[in-house]
């Protein structure tokens, strides 16, 4: 009884070790939606080297290219922008929700929050607006001067 009891335990507390060391994409299912932020592009380099998708980021780039809006369903202003070591993420802004960037040129720094998904060429960020049931914290752009959520 004694060793059973001493075995439940040992069990338990593997579990709980084990839970410690799953990778915070793996660990967040629920959580998924809270922020990981990071002033700097250490946040996104992570992400990207381990894979991680629906992670709320923080970061900073230079537009690389501006794209055609996306028309299909909300309306999506979109643009890459480079972060560095040879990535481009690539900008879902939804101008449903959240005013156009409108005197946005290649070149132009801007800073950012919002919900970052992997892919291999960098990633897409997306959900850079306020969240119009008002359940998360939302996402912005900062260009010159203006915050766009």
């Amino acid at each position: 009884m004694l060793l059973r009891r001493l075995l439940i335990l040992l069990i338990a507390l593997l579990a709980v070790a084990c839970r410690a060391e799953v990778p915070q994409s793996a660990a967040m299912s629920e959580s998924a939606q809270q922020a990981v932020s990071s002033t700097t592009n250490d946040a996104l380099n992570d992400a990207y080297q381990r894979k991680l998708s629906n992670v709320w980021l923080e970061g900073e780039g230079a537009v690389k290219k501006l794209l055609p809006d996306d028309n299909k369903g909300s309306r999506h202003q979109k643009f890459l922008v480079g972060i560095g070591n040879g990535k481009t993420l690539l900008f879902a802004h939804n101008i449903d929700l959240a005013p156009r960037i409108g005197d946005l040129k290649v070149g132009d720094t801007v800073t950012f929050r919002g919900e970052y998904v992997y892919n291999p060429k960098g990633g897409v960020v997306h959900w850079t607006h306020r969240d119009p049931r008002g359940e998360l914290q939302g996402g912005w752009i900062k260009h010159n001067g203006r915050t766009y959520e």
